[in-house]
C-alpha cells in the first residue's frame, strides 16, 4: 500500500494530474483571450474555429478527469498521449492566430519541462519530438494575426503578448514544477521511513529469534528445578526457614514455566493471525491483571467509561503485549523519581480507540528519547518496549504518540476502529 501511494505522488500519475489542472487553466485563459481579442480589441480573428478547438479541449478535459478517478494505474504512454492531445490542440489554436509568430508559441516548452521532472528519458524525447514537429509545422502554413495597420500599434500588441506569455510561462513552470519537486521530496521521505522501519523490524526479528532459542533452552533446567525442589523441601522439612525459601523458589519456577507457555501460545497465535474476540472491558481487565502480577508495587488507576467498555474488539495477538510494554515502561519511569503511580485511560475518539498511559517520571527529551535520572532508570527500560509498541501500531494502521505532560509523560496508542472493532 505505501508503495502505491508513493507511485501516485510522483511519476506519470502526478504529471497527469498536473496536466489536468493546466488544461483547465488553459481552457479558461484561451476563452478569455478569444473574447477579449474579438469583442474588446475588435481583431478579425476566426472566432468559430478557435471556440471549436477550445470546446474539444474541454471535452478531453472531462474525459481525462474521469480517467484519473479510476482505480487502474496511469501508465507512462498514457500520460504521453495526454501531452500529445494538448500539443495538438495548442498547435491548432496557434495555426489560426499567427502560427510560429504568435508570442504564445513558447507554451510548447511547458510540457517538455514538466516531462523532464516526472517521466523517463525515452518519454521525454517523444514529448520533445512532438513539440518540435508542432513548431516546424507552424512556421509556414498558418493564418496571420490581423494586427492594426499602424506598425507602432502592432509592435505594441506583440510586446504585450510577449509579456503576458512570459508571465504565464514563468507562473506555470514555477508552480507546477515546484509541485512535482515536492512530490519527489515526499517520495524520498517515504523511502527513508520505510528503510528505518525495515531496520527496526529486523532488530525486532533478531530479538524474537533469540527469545525463542532462550525459551527452548530454559525449558530443560526449569523442569529439573521443578523436580528437585519438592524433594529438597521434603528432605529439610524440619528447617522452617529453608522450607519457606524453597516454596518461594517453586512458585518462581512455576511462574517462569507459565511465561514460557504464554510465549509459545503467543507465537502460535501470531502465526495463525487469529484475533481474540473480546469486549474492551474484558480485554483491558485481562491486561491489568497480568500487569499487576508483573508489577505488584505499581499504583494503577483506570479510566474507562461504560460505552467504551462494551465495544467488541477483534484484538490481534500483539496488542496485549504492546499495552503491557507501555505500562511497564510507565512504571519504570515513575520509579525513577521514587513514585509508583501509573494512570491508564481508554477512550473512544470518533473512529479511533485510544489507549493513554501516563507516568510520573522525568518525561521525554525534545528528540523524543526518555530522560535518564542517574543510574536508577534501567538503560533498556524505554527502548525495545516502545519499538515493539510502535511496530504494533503501524501494523494495525495506527500511531503511537509521546508527549510530555505535567509531572511526567504520556504515551497514546491510537488504533482505527475499522481495523480492530468487531463488525
Amino acid at each position: 500500500m505505501p508503495n502505491q501511494i508513493v507511485k501516485r505522488r510522483v511519476g506519470p500519475y502526478a504529471l497527469a494530474r498536473t496536466l489536468a489542472w493546466l488544461r483547465l487553466c488553459a481552457i479558461a485563459g484561451q476563452s478569455v483571450a478569444v473574447l477579449v481579442c474579438s469583442e474588446w480589441m475588435h481583431l478579425a480573428i476566426p472566432v468559430l474555429p478557435l471556440l471549436v478547438g477550445i470546446g474539444l479541449l474541454a471535452i478531453f478535459a472531462v474525459l481525462a478527469a474521469w480517467r484519473l478517478r479510476q482505480p487502474w494505474p496511469v501508465r507512462e504512454w498514457e500520460t504521453v498521449g495526454h501531452i500529445a492531445v494538448d500539443t495538438l490542440v495548442l498547435c491548432y489554436l496557434l495555426y489560426f492566430t499567427g502560427g510560429a509568430s504568435n508570442p504564445f508559441i513558447t507554451l510548447l516548452v511547458v510540457p517538455i519541462a514538466l516531462s523532464a521532472a516526472a517521466l523517463s528519458v525515452r518519454a521525454l524525447l517523444v514529448v520533445s519530438m512532438l513539440a518540435g514537429v508542432a513548431y516546424l509545422a507552424l512556421l509556414v502554413p498558418h493564418v496571420s494575426l490581423p494586427l492594426p495597420l499602424n506598425s507602432s500599434e502592432g509592435e505594441s500588441l506583440r510586446d504585450i503578448g510577449m509579456g503576458v506569455n512570459f508571465a504565464i510561462t514563468a507562473l506555470l513552470l514555477g508552480f507546477f514544477i515546484n509541485r512535482l519537486a515536492r512530490a519527489v521530496r515526499m517520495q524520498q521521505l517515504e523511502v527513508q521511513r520505510v528503510r528505518e522501519r525495515a531496520l527496526r523490524d529486523e532488530g525486532i526479528l533478531a530479538i524474537a529469534t533469540q527469545a525463542a532459542g532462550a525459551a527452548h533452552e530454559l525449558n530443560t533446567p526449569l523442569s529439573t528445578m521443578r523436580t528437585l525442589l519438592p524433594e529438597m523441601r521434603r528432605e529439610h522439612a524440619t528447617d522452617t526457614a529453608l522450607a519457606e525459601d524453597l516454596t518461594l523458589l517453586e512458585g518462581q519456577v512455576d511462574r517462569c514455566r507459565t511465561i514460557l507457555r504464554e510465549m509459545v501460545a503467543f507465537g502460535k497465535a501470531q502465526l495463525s493471525q487469529e484475533p481474540e474476540r473480546l469486549s474492551v472491558g474484558e480485554f483491558i481487565h485481562g491486561c491489568l491483571e497480568r500487569f499487576q502480577l508483573l508489577r505488584p508495587e505499581a499504583e494503577l488507576t483506570l479510566e474507562l467509561d461504560q460505552r467504551t467498555a462494551g465495544l467488541r474488539l477483534r484484538t490481534p495477538p500483539g496488542l496485549r503485549h504492546a499495552l503491557l510494554n507501555l505500562l511497564n515502561n510507565a512504571a519504570d519511569a515513575s520509579a525513577s523519581l521514587d513514585s509508583n503511580v501509573v494512570s491508564f485511560q481508554v477512550l473512544r475518539d470518533d473512529h479511533w480507540l485510544q489507549f493513554c498511559v501516563r507516568d510520573h517520571g522525568p518525561g521525554f527529551t525534545p528528540t523524543g528519547q526518555p530522560q535518564l535520572i542517574g543510574q536508577t532508570q534501567k538503560q533498556a527500560g524505554l527502548g525495545i518496549g516502545l519499538a515493539l509498541a510502535e511496530a504494533t501500531a503501524e501494523r494495525l494502521d495506527g500511531e503511537l504518540i509521546a508527549v510530555n505532560v505535567a509531572h511526567g509523560a504520556e504515551l497514546r496508542l491510537r488504533l482505527p476502529l475499522a481495523v480492530i472493532a468487531e463488525k
